[in-house]
């Protein structure tokens, strides 16, 4: 009996893995914000939601340059980003400041991830369209799961930088959890950093504001992250009112 033919085995460049391997590094950091939140050491918890974030942006990049996109990658960094940025600050939240309205509490946890889990179903479906890219092309529609992590832990920020003078109670921590949920399935306009441009006179200000940034995050880090998320929300006000003030077509 003739035997069949080895079909050749497909080979892979190992580089090729690295953004997917990315993908997976950020999801085990944000996995391990859980198991320090549970021992009650919120400091390292935001610090790795915080180290999720910054691999969440590197693996899009490392896919384009390496010309290694793929629709599994894709599907695993939506995955990845719903764990991150829907569960992961969703837990730390409650393990932080709502466990004593604990059925309150735990319906605010729920409300916010299936708004993340929403809001990237979303951006997934529209970056798949050329209406949804049109749509996001300067500015992202809703608040994006990145910055709704970093939006919600906003309680947890005024706490600490105020050496838990200003303490929330746990009503108004699920209020702001809802809310930012809210934002996050809104049709309201947000900033995109990817498409910020400035003038090239201007860059050299740039990288020392972005300096002075990271030197205050080492510094003063819980003061630091509040006056970011002061500041991402008033551009979010911002482009609110632009909007309202465009002359609408007669």
């Amino acid at each position: 009996m003739a035997r069949r033919p080895e079909t050749p085995q497909r080979e892979l460049l190992v580089l090729k893995l690295l953004p997917n391997l990315v993908s997976i590094m950020a999801l085990c950091s944000g996995l391990t914000a859980i198991r320090y939140a549970i021992a009650g050491n919120f400091t390292l918890a935001v610090l790795l939601i915080g180290g999720a974030a910054a691999l969440d942006g590197l693996d899009g990049r490392l896919a384009r340059m390496l010309k290694s996109e793929s629709a599994i990658g894709a599907e695993l960094d939506s995955l990845c980003d719903f764990v991150n940025f829907g569960v992961t600050p969703a837990l730390v939240l409650y393990l932080w400041g709502l466990r004593p309205e604990t059925s309150l509490g735990w319906i605010a946890v729920l409300v916010y991830a299936v708004c993340c889990m929403l809001r990237l179903a979303r951006f997934n479906v529209g970056s798949k369209t050329s209406l949804g890219e049109a749509a996001e092309k300067t500015s992202f529609i809703g608040v994006p799961s990145p910055a709704g992590a970093l939006l919600v832990l906003s309680p947890l920020y005024l706490s600490n930088a105020t050496n838990h003078v200003l303490h929330l109670p746990p009503v108004l921590v699920a209020a702001w959890m809802v809310a930012i949920g809210a934002l996050m399935i809104s049709r309201v306009r947000t900033p995109s950093l990817k498409r910020i441009t400035i003038a090239t006179d201007l860059v050299r200000y740039a990288l020392v504001g972005a300096v002075v940034v990271v030197a205050a995050l080492l510094t003063y880090p819980w003061t630091t992250l509040l006056i970011l998320c002061l500041g991402y929300l008033t551009g979010v006000l911002w482009l609110a009112l632009r909007s309202l003030r465009k002359p609408t077509a007669g």
